[in-house]
């Protein structure tokens, strides 16, 4: 079977293996042991914490060890599922031979990756040079470039720069104040108002700036760096944008397709 490989199951890894996945593609996605993705409701690395985890109608499922059980993998895409590997070091790319890997790792710094003869290396946002350490650059940065493919040349810099909603930029998103374990108060889908706990760290406590929905939370109990984000306030107060794959995943994920589409035949990838 040729599988896809994705590293990372952050919300835009998910929604280009959501994408891939509803059009028949075999997908595995690698994770690490203790995963920091904040939209976990449309994120598949929360499979690691819970076992099995659906984003919109998919399933994903943890697979512990793809080194030490391979034959594991197989089944749970047979059963029309994504396997989530614990995997921190990529190894499952050796043991796979994926013809196409998708790093979407959002490391947001150069990434030393060497791209495999045969194999399509497409990497996601800040951190990728076509050419140098992936095939093809999908752009991630919000604007007209959006989704874009390269072949040639880097992604745009890490702005650090959140999406500005209803007026609301840097408030929407909730930092660590410390060093240490997050301790949560509230879940993702709640109606928060402003001044409300969100979360703590080490006794440091996390306040909404304003009223509105609680979009994203890191897992409790997740060690963080003072200043990583761990949640995220939409002052739409929709709690069903919580559940759905953003217009931004969906645009990288169609920049991915397109980059696939570019070297292989979509049918020769979901033969056995």
């Amino acid at each position: 079977m040729s599988f896809v490989l994705v590293r990372g199951g952050g919300d835009l890894a998910s929604g280009v293996a959501l994408r891939l996945h509803q059009l028949g593609l075999p997908v595995v996605i690698s994770e690490l042991p203790m995963p920091v993705a904040v939209r976990r409701k449309v994120c598949f690395a929360d499979a690691v914490y819970a076992g099995t985890v659906q984003v919109e109608e998919c399933v994903a499922c943890r697979v512990d060890d793809p080194i030490e059980d391979p034959m594991s993998i197989n089944p749970i895409v047979a059963g029309g599922a994504i396997p989530v590997l614990v995997d921190p070091c990529g190894d499952a790319i050796g043991l796979l031979h994926p013809k196409v890997v998708v790093d979407g790792r959002m490391l947001k710094r150069h990434v030393a990756c060497h791209p495999t003869p045969g194999q399509l290396l497409i990497g996601l946002g800040p951190g990728f040079f076509a050419g140098e350490n992936c095939d093809a650059v999908v752009e991630t940065n919000r604007g007209n470039s959006m989704g874009c493919v390269l072949w040639e040349g880097a992604a745009q810099p890490n702005t650090s720069e959140p999406q500005t909603i209803e007026g609301r930029k840097g408030e929407r998103v909730l930092r660590a104040p410390a060093d240490g374990r997050v301790k949560t108060h509230a879940c993702i889908g709640d109606h928060i108002v402003a001044g409300q706990t969100v979360a703590e760290v080490e006794g440091h406590f996390v306040s909404a700036a304003f009223d509105g929905t609680l979009r994203g939370l890191i897992h409790p109990g997740t060690r963080v760096k003072k200043g990583m984000r761990i949640g995220d306030l939409d002052p739409r107060d929709d709690p069903s944008l919580c559940v759905h794959v953003s217009d931004k995943s969906q645009a990288v994920a169609e920049g991915v397709l397109e980059a696939i589409r570019s070297k292989f035949d979509l049918q020769e990838l979901k033969r056995p």
